[in-house]
């Protein structure tokens, strides 16, 4: 990077390196790049500023704590533009390390940019920081112990410890030295985490790592493997529902029986963290589940944005913290309410450096994962450990030949001579073949079976709508259905039965899952709700909206309650003051607690209201409106006027017709999109001089389905896609 330049902002001192000016726009023609070329400050902001090529959605990752997008300028719709992004510093201190990213248009995988480290020197935002320095990790306490804190920052008002999770004690003491006393007569021979926290004046909280010590004769336990068939990964959209609403349990009891296991995700949620502020709901569904004889594992990343950070040595720390959350929280309960496990996804290979930069990356991610395994063993609690890994990790060239340890072998190998099982993302729609399901983890069970670890190995499939990524549509089982998917799944069952390493079949993911049907098309059918009795509650918060630009409205609204589950929330659109939602009203259905409304016009004032809809399809009651105005754009808005899907040829045919929204007239776009439920296929066409575009689907095998048409990019020079006001969004055919 260039060499740094200071500047005075306010109460900030900026060491920002510099490219100089903004250089002009990326050529259409250059290969697929993001770049920052530019840095510039102002009072409490850093404008950055750089180009793209060959790709679209440029968002700015900061400090591994957020993403944010950027706006960006490309008005020949060429996908080769500018970007910029005022990053507000006014609370950062220290090191800021910012990369951009983006979406490569010919593949839909991502680009980043080199990093930008930013130096920002803030005293008012700098945090305490915190350490225990004694006792030591692992040691035994057999009487009353001090514990010394050590805290450093300005105004320090109070410094806390606490001994697994119970009540906070003040330590006592100054000048960045304090201790308060440990007897563990009060808790009993247990393993004890203890964890210090400081607050300044400021208001600024930090928490230590934490320190794990026996107290009296608590002796450390090792996991015990156990059958994971099968297992799910929940994610926070639904674990969240699970441990708030205790009445969504029913509908987890429609399709996971007893026995199987939970890949239960804890990450913080829309400003929630339900292992800090839930911890006796959490508690509750962890019981819940072990009286039905399950196993929950929490599932946890790198403890950054995006997770797969987690694995550089820089953001090592966070990936640890995310470790310590869920061995804390064990620590905090009784064993009845305790994870038994940890299932990983951290997932670095996404980085696009990960094969150039061999075998550093890779080193790096085997030493966040031995590092989170230590504070499990220094813990003592018995927490199956295990990293999701994808299938490819014994034999792409980017993973073979990895010196680690003092030996060099596959990824794949290190991984399981670190962990206590895998779970493979084996993400293929057949079982058979040399790229079925069944080969595809036949070297890591017969690995595994080398090295003597029994019920080690988990085999996952996908069931996820992946179309608009990289990924071809052979790696899910969305298109086929249940029924298709249950009967490659039996083969892979039949086929390692007989292996002691292998330890079940896991299903990604739970709301996809219920999303799929037995088959597509008039024989479709999906497991039967619950019974529900009226529903749900209104949203607990309305909602809040916020115009990103001149066609796309964020809205973020409260949580709503449901004797069943709230299953999603539907977002009600209008520009009449006082309008009744209504179908003529519907703008989309969100999973969660926020939603992304594009398409819409510039300048125009938009009111929104949310209701939240159950499993049984009971609607509570709206929400007060929002109001909020879209942004000014040159760009005209464009739309599909009309589109049908016919069956042809044992293919889908998609038909549809780009206009400008205003005057009526043909655009000749550049049209990207999937077909949809029974197809899978990503295409790309461009609408002739009259607009239309039509494409064709893989060719379709089942005996019945269904297939629609979803538009996932619309591009013209001089235009924008108002994708709100298309036409015939719903058409499919079916037979």
């Amino acid at each position: 990077m260039p060499a740094g330049l200071w500047r005075t902002v306010g109460a900030l001192v900026l060491a920002v390196p510099l490219v100089g000016a903004v250089p002009g726009a990326a050529r259409a023609d250059d290969p697929p790049s993001v770049t920052i070329d530019s840095s510039e400050s102002g009072p409490g902001v850093v404008r950055l500023a750089g180009r793209f090529a060959g790709a679209y959605d440029v968002s700015l990752v900061v400090n591994g704590e957020r993403i944010e997008r950027t706006r960006v300028s490309d008005p020949d719709a060429d996908d080769a533009g500018t970007w910029a992004y005022d990053l507000d510093v006014g609370e950062m201190d220290g090191e800021i390390e910012v990369y951009t990213k983006a979406t490569v248009a010919q593949t839909r995988y991502g680009t980043w940019s080199p990093p930008l480290t930013l130096r920002v020197d803030n005293p008012s935002a700098r945090k305490p920081e915190v350490e225990i320095t004694e006792p030591a990790d692992g040691v035994r306490l057999t009487r009353p112990t001090p514990v010394r804190v050590r805290v450093a920052g300005k105004d320090v008002r109070s410094v806390r410890v606490r001994v697994n999770g119970g009540p906070w004690q003040r330590a006592s003491g100054a000048a960045g030295r304090y201790v308060t006393l440990v007897n563990p007569a009060k808790h009993g021979d247990v393993m004890a985490s203890l964890e210090a926290e400081a607050v300044d004046a400021r208001g600024h909280v930090t928490r230590s790592t934490t320190r794990y010590v026996a107290l009296g004769a608590a002796k450390k336990r090792r996991p015990v493997p156990h059958r994971q068939d099968r297992a799910m990964w929940i994610w926070e959209k639904a674990s969240y529902n699970l441990v708030l609403n205790p009445g969504s349990r029913r509908l987890l009891e429609t399709v996971l029986p007893p026995g199987s296991t939970m890949y239960l995700g804890v990450d913080t949620y829309m400003g929630r963290d339900i292992i800090e502020d839930a911890r006796p709901e959490l508690r509750d569904l962890v019981a819940w589940a072990h009286g039905r004889g399950m196993k929950v594992h929490a599932t946890v990343a790198g403890g950054t944005r995006p997770p797969y950070l987690g694995a550089l040595s820089r953001y090592r720390d966070r990936a640890v913290g995310e470790m310590e959350r869920v061995i804390d929280y064990n620590l905090s309960s009784k064993p009845a309410e305790r994870f038994d496990g940890i299932n990983v996804d951290i997932e670095p290979y996404i980085l696009p450096w990960f094969t150039s930069s061999k075998p550093d990356l890779q080193i790096q991610w085997l030493d966040t994962l031995r590092a989170m395994i230590a504070r499990r063993d220094a813990s003592g609690e018995p927490l199956l450990f295990g990293p999701a890994v994808p299938r490819w990790l014994d034999t792409s060239a980017c993973c073979t030949d990895i010196p680690y340890g003092g030996t060099t072998r596959t990824l794949a190998e290190h991984v399981q001579d670190l962990s206590d099982y895998i779970a493979i993302m084996d993400y293929r729609d057949q079982a058979d073949g040399s790229a079925g399901i069944i080969a595809q983890a036949a070297g890591e069970l017969a690995y595994a079976e080398r090295i003597g670890k029994p019920l080690s190995v988990v085999v996952g499939v996908e069931t996820l709508d992946i179309a608009t990524s990289g990924d071809p549509a052979t790696i899910t089982f969305r298109e086929e259905g249940r029924d298709a998917m249950e009967a490659e799944l039996a083969k892979v069952g039949q086929a390692f039965s007989g292996s002691p390493a292998f330890a079940g079949i896991a299903l990604h993911h739970y709301d996809s899952y219920r999303e799929l049907p037995t088959v597509w098309g008039p024989a479709a059918r999906w497991p039967e709700p619950p019974a529900d009795s009226g529903p749900p509650t209104g949203v607990a918060s309305p909602p809040e909206a916020v115009a990103f630009d001149h066609a796309t409205v964020d809205l973020t609204y409260g949580r709503a309650y449901d004797d069943t589950e709230v299953d999603f929330y539907e977002v009600h659109r209008s520009t009449e003051p006082g309008f009744t939602p209504g179908p003529g009203t519907l703008a989309g259905k969100a999973r969660g607690l926020s939603h992304t409304d594009t398409g819409l016009l510039p300048g125009t004032t938009y009111r929104y209201r949310i209701v939240p809809v159950d499993v049984a399809g009971h609607r509570g009651p709206a929400s007060d409106p929002v109001t909020v105005t879209t942004g000014a754009t040159d760009l005209r808005p464009m739309v599909v006027e009309s589109m049908s899907v016919t069956l042809e040829g044992g293919a889908a045919r998609v038909r549809l017709r780009v206009v400008d929204k205003e005057s009526g007239q043909p655009v000749a776009a550049t049209v990207r999109g999937r077909f949809t439920f029974s197809a899978g296929r990503y295409v790309t066409v461009t609408a002739d001089a009259d607009g239309w575009a039509t494409a064709t689907s893989e060719a379709l095998k089942l005996p019945t389905g269904e297939v629609g048409f979803a538009g996932h990019r619309l591009t013209a020079p001089g235009h924008y896609w108002a994708a709100a006001y298309d036409r015939d969004k719903a058409a499919t055919t079916r037979w």
